[in-house]
């Protein structure tokens, strides 16, 4: 049988393979359909955050009252962080007689930091999906790979003939294994580090931000008798 280009197209080849390179195949289709998934939807969110907390961030400072801000609605990194610290402000200054300034500066410290970190947590919950199939896609398509050339040794035991023919089928669905898997993995990788920059990005700025929250909230500490 002479090997056409219909033949060997990439349809052909999965429908020629065995179960265990079809199940490889599919299994690498379906890792890089949802890491495509998490990129988009990162990706998304991860602009809408810095929209949100650029306009946040511009009403803080623009703000006559903190108690404005506290009443704001939405929920992103920022606000989230803002009113943490409020609500610990309150918690300790408001309605008390004699206030320790240094506990409060240090709870207020705590307080932002772990809505920092609860932040970032979330933002990376994702992630390591992407940097699971960016390191196991790759040996699941040699996987694919090696089992395909197996089939196609013994198919030349089988029938005692080494002409390209026999042997051509076999190596193509183990090298459209291996294509399958680095398509899987090279879009997860990049998607990951992309991703993990940005999140740090977003880290600084949330850092930043508590920095200077928080060095407000001192200011308004040593105001107080």
């Amino acid at each position: 049988m002479v090997k056409t280009a219909e033949t060997m197209s990439p349809w052909a080849l999965f429908m020629q393979a065995d179960l265990v390179v079809k199940a490889v195949m599919i299994g690498l289709l379906l890792a890089s359909i949802w890491s495509w998934a998490i990129i988009f939807e990162r990706s998304r969110r991860l602009r809408q955050i810095d929209k949100e907390a650029a306009g946040f961030e511009e009403r803080f400072w623009k703000a006559k009252t903190l108690d404005e801000l506290q009443a704001t609605k939405g929920s992103h990194p920022t606000a989230d962080l803002f009113r943490a610290g409020m609500d610990e402000w309150q918690a300790s200054v408001e309605g008390r007689a004699n206030v320790d300034r240094e506990g409060v500066r240090a709870r207020l410290h705590t307080v932002m930091a772990a809505s920092i970190d609860r932040s970032v947590s979330d933002l990376s919950d994702r992630l390591s999906v992407l940097a699971t199939i960016g390191s196991v896609a790759p040996f699941v398509g040699l996987f694919g790979t090696v089992w395909g050339i197996m089939r196609a040794f013994i198919a030349i035991g089988a029938t005692q003939n080494t002409s390209l023919a026999v042997v051509a089928p076999g190596i193509a669905e183990a090298l459209f294994a291996t294509a399958i898997g680095l398509f899987a993995a090279i879009p997860a990788v990049i998607g990951y580090n992309r991703l993990l920059h940005r999140i740090n990005r977003m880290e600084d700025r949330l850092q930043g931000f508590s920095s200077a929250f928080h060095a407000l909230m001192s200011r308004e500490l040593d105001g107080i008798h």
